[in-house]
């Protein structure tokens, strides 16, 4: 089982519990760690994999709280770095009568993971590296080292994952700078993963067949774009083919897609980089089917670090 390296934001979910109360009028608040790459960690971890995830918090309780979940699921924290001069990152969600969320994210020590500190990271520890989080595609230090660390993995036989999990509440005012950044990774990348409203938003497909033929003339990577109930799409050297989604009643979603992108990353570190580049398309039937077991899985509990207690392996089966 080879390495995987994460990197990202590591942030507390401040979940408003007043059930359509607008943040301004919430008064109680569940405490979640979370962070898209923190999730995408943490299930690999579960499921076995070796794994480290690099991010900033900051040296308060929030910060040690993280680390400390990070370590109990068996993540190593090593280049989870503590900031003095800045606060843990946070992230405050409440749903509303309409269904619409109401959010505040109060940015803080996430963003301030520099090039220079990465440039430290020995890539030749990693056969993967994912990286995950639209948060490094914001203004300020992470979105250097983001670009840093993915020049330095283009120069090895290190295998690139991307999932950009687009926050609109983030990009509402520069949409095209999300875009943009985006397709540097896609053209780029070996494995990506996109949600259909992010394969729409990314090519300006007007379907999703748009989509697809639009991701397969740019990029040569290997993708799966999801699709909730109905499956997830996978390409694979100019083919398309739907695996179909596991039946469950769903409790909570959050973390679903982390998990699936956690599973696959899980099974292709068996594999050196020559070997990925070699796996047909049956075998990546298996590698998306499992993904999707694993976010059925996630759905089933509530709250993503609660369900990831509850992965392993063994629901590849």
């Amino acid at each position: 089982m080879k390495k995987i390296l994460c990197i990202g934001e590591a942030l507390i979910d401040m979940i408003c519990t007043d059930k359509g109360s607008p943040l301004s009028e919430g008064q109680n608040f569940l405490k979640k760690p979370g962070g898209a790459p923190t999730n995408v960690a943490a299930a690999i971890a579960a499921l076995g994999g070796s794994v480290e995830l690099a991010a900033k918090v900051g040296i308060d309780p929030f910060g040690k709280h993280l680390i400390d979940v990070m370590q109990s699921f068996g993540v190593s924290t090593k280049w989870m770095l503590q900031d003095e001069n800045y606060f843990t990152t946070f992230a405050f969600v409440s749903l509303m009568e309409n269904g619409e969320r109401d959010f505040y994210f109060n940015r803080g020590a996430d963003g301030q993971l520099s090039r220079q500190e990465v440039e430290d990271i020995d890539l030749d520890e990693f056969s993967i590296i994912h990286f995950g989080s639209a948060t490094g595609f914001l203004p300020g230090p992470l979105q250097a080292a983001y670009q840093g660390l993915l020049q330095k993995a283009l120069l090895k036989k290190i295998l690139i994952s991307f999932d950009p999990n687009y926050r609109q509440l983030l990009f509402q005012n520069n949409t095209q700078a999300f875009i943009d950044q985006s397709w540097n990774f896609l053209e780029c990348c070996h494995f990506f993963k996109l949600s259909d409203e992010e394969a729409l938003l990314i090519t300006g497909g007007v379907t999703l067949n748009d989509a697809v033929q639009i991701l397969q003339a740019k990029t040569n990577a290997v993708f799966a774009i999801t699709l909730g109930k109905e499956g997830t799409l996978l390409g694979f050297n100019n083919t398309t083919k739907i695996i179909p989604s596991i039946k469950i009643k769903p409790v909570d979603t959050t973390g679903a897609g982390d998990a699936f992108v956690g599973a696959v990353l899980y099974q292709l570190s068996e594999y050196d980089f020559e070997k990925v580049k070699s796996l047909t398309a049956s075998d990546w039937h298996a590698i998306i089917l499992n993904g999707n077991k694993a976010g059925a899985r996630t759905c089933e509990w509530l709250g993503a670090m609660e369900a990831f207690k509850h992965l392993s392996s063994d629901i590849f089966k």
